[in-house]
This record gives C-alpha cells, sequence and structure tokens, in this order.
C-alpha cells in the first residue's frame, strides 16, 4: 500500500480509505447507500487491514450513529493498527444546539463519537460543512480544545467553499490555533469542480485532500454503460439523491473511454477511474465505500500501478467542461493564470 503525507502535517496515510456510510442503513436516506451490519461490517474491516488500508472514515451522521458504532466495535482490539476520521456538524437531533459547529455542539459531538467509536481519540476530526452562523473563531477554539486535550489528533473540513477555507486557515493563523491539514470534497471523472478553485487554494496553502465518492455516486462502476442502463446497485435504489445531476451523453463519452482504458491496462472501469484521481494534484487519499466484499476487492485493485501520460490525457479530454465564471475567463490568460492540471 502506498502511503502519502496528509496535507502540511507529519501524518501519512494510505491512498485508499474504507467509508462506512453504507454500515448501518438505519434510516430511510442511508439505506438507499447500503445497510451493511455488524458481522459484514467486521469482514469488511478485516478485509481493508489484510490489505494495508488502516484508515476509515465515518461521520456521526451515517445512520444516525449507527456506522459509527459498527465501525467500533469491528475495530476493538485492533484500535491501535487503525486510522479514524469522523465528522460533525450536520443534525443529530431536533433541538436548536444538536446542530452546526458551535462549541456547545462540538464538544458534545465528539464525546458522542468516541463513545460510540469505542476510543479515545480520533485521529482526523472533519466539521462536515460549513456553519455560516457560529463565528470561525468559535468553531476554530473548540476545536483547538479538542487538540490540546488529545481527544482529537488533527482537524479537517469538508465541502467549504474555497473562501470558507481561507477564512478558517487565516483565523488559525491570526490566533494560532489548530489548522486544517486536510480538506475532504467531492471530485471525480464526471465532476471536476474541485480542480478550478479548491484545488489551487489547496496546493497554495498546504492542504491534502481526501476525495469522497470518486466513482461518481456509483456511476462509474463500469455497470452504466451507452445502451446498457444500470438496473441494479446505489443508482437505481435511489442513492444518488443529493448528488449534482449527470447528463446520459457525458456520462456515456467517459464510461467509453474508461472501457478502451481498462482493456488497455487489463482492469477494471471501476480501478481505471480510481488509478486516474491517484495522478492528480493534492490528491492524498480516495474513501472508496462498498454495499459488499466483492466491490471491496476490486476497488483495492486500484493501486499498485500506473495509467500512462497517454491514457491520462485521453481521460482528461473526454471529462473536460467549461468551468465557471471567472474560471473560464481566467483561462484566456494562462501566462497569469496557469492551470494546475490539464
Amino acid at each position: 500500500m502506498e502511503y502519502r503525507q496528509l496535507g502540511r502535517s507529519g501524518l501519512h496515510v494510505p491512498v485508499l480509505s474504507f467509508g462506512t456510510a453504507t454500515f448501518g442503513g438505519g434510516n430511510e436516506f442511508f439505506d438507499k447507500w447500503g445497510a451493511v451490519d455488524s458481522q459484514a461490517g467486521n469482514r469488511q474491516v478485516d478485509l481493508c487491514l489484510d490489505h494495508g488500508v488502516n484508515f476509515f472514515d465515518t461521520a456521526d451522521v451515517y445512520s444516525d450513529g449507527l456506522a459509527e458504532t459498527i465501525l467500533g466495535a469491528a475495530l476493538k482490539g485492533k484500535r491501535h493498527q487503525a486510522l479514524i476520521s469522523t465528522k460533525a456538524t450536520f443534525a443529530m437531533g431536533d433541538g436548536p444546539n444538536e446542530k452546526g459547529s458551535s462549541r456547545y455542539h462540538l464538544v458534545r459531538a465528539a464525546e458522542a463519537s468516541l463513545k460510540r467509536l469505542q476510543t479515545d481519540h480520533i485521529d482526523i476530526y472533519f466539521m462536515h460543512g460549513f456553519d455560516a452562523l457560529t463565528p470561525v473563531e468559535e468553531t476554530l477554539s473548540a476545536l483547538d480544545d479538542l487538540v490540546t486535550s488529545g481527544k482529537v489528533r488533527y482537524i479537517g473540513c469538508s465541502n467549504f467553499s474555497g473562501w470558507h477555507a481561507m477564512k478558517a486557515l487565516s483565523v488559525s493563523e491570526k490566533y494560532g490555533l489548530a489548522r486544517y491539514v486536510v480538506y475532504q470534497g467531492y471530485y471525480s471523472l464526471i465532476g471536476r469542480d474541485y480542480e478550478e478553485e479548491i484545488m489551487p487554494l489547496a496546493l497554495d496553502q498546504g492542504l491534502g485532500t481526501m476525495v469522497w465518492s470518486p466513482l461518481g455516486w456509483g456511476r462509474l462502476t463500469g455497470k452504466i454503460r451507452r445502451g446498457a442502463p444500470d438496473q441494479s446497485g446505489r443508482i437505481r435504489s435511489g442513492g444518488a439523491e443529493g448528488g449534482p445531476t449527470v447528463a446520459d451523453e457525458f456520462l456515456y463519452d467517459v464510461v467509453d473511454v474508461l472501457d478502451a482504458v481498462a482493456k488497455e491496462t487489463e482492469k477494471s472501469v471501476a480501478q481505471v477511474a480510481l488509478n486516474w484521481l491517484l495522478r492528480r494534484p493534492t490528491v492524498c487519499n480516495l474513501v472508496l465505500g462498498a454495499r459488499t466484499e466483492e466491490q471491496l476487492k476490486q476497488n483495492l485493485g486500484a493501486t499498485g500501478w500506473k495509467l500512462s501520460p497517454d491514457q491520462i490525457k485521453r481521460l482528461d479530454a473526454v471529462s473536460e467542461k467549461v468551468p465557471v465564471y471567472p474560471y473560464w475567463h481566467q483561462r484566456d490568460f494562462p501566462a497569469l493564470n496557469p492551470r494546475v492540471v490539464g
């Protein structure tokens, strides 16, 4: 397993981590993603550890805490072998203080996650989204206290806009508070918006990137092809709810090239799509989810080999889209605004 440094920190992480959003299926929303029970979760965790994937990503809202509970039980007696990241911010109840990134909510959320995970520390604690109602200073001061107490090792942000992340980094610098070292966000061959604002910021500020949904809500598994829409899996069950729409023809064009490259490399479509991401600047980790052990085994084959420059170029070209303003305007002046990729 290849390891990479996590942003501007001393922590090294495997390039693949295992995401547990499929654990539990404790409510209608997450049941569409998957309903991996404790027994199956134990097997998947053991399979990951056997393949050097010792990094597990979860969140308190995944199946209302059930995903953390299943993961904690699966790692009992093995916690010393593993890295765990979890998240807070989104609602865990109906009360006005049971959501957000206030000091009140974060301290309670962290304590609850520690209990469910059966551990005394969280290796990486993410703000799951930006809370515009809580002062950034309050959020970062609370996180700094959690780091100082030893309950959290590193902090990260997820789903922030570029200015959200930059404001937080500037506040950390101004007051000497713990600093976000990693950004977790959506990025895939059919969703490259990340490259326009977040990637340049991550390069400039030394943020590592963990990619969630690297297969585009299951659209790049190889099951969906031109003339053969998928009849099973996450998309069919409605698991793409909440994600961006993807035009059929655009998806089919990308999958056509993925198919061709998969034949050339003797790899699967999903493995090619994941390997492409591992070649991108700032990316240090891909969060893999799996409804079954077979899916997990397939995805683990994304490492240990590299796409050729020509194959990367072809995948870049077919997945390219005109960016939103002002990025399309900046591209007209490459001498002043050189592109990060492509």
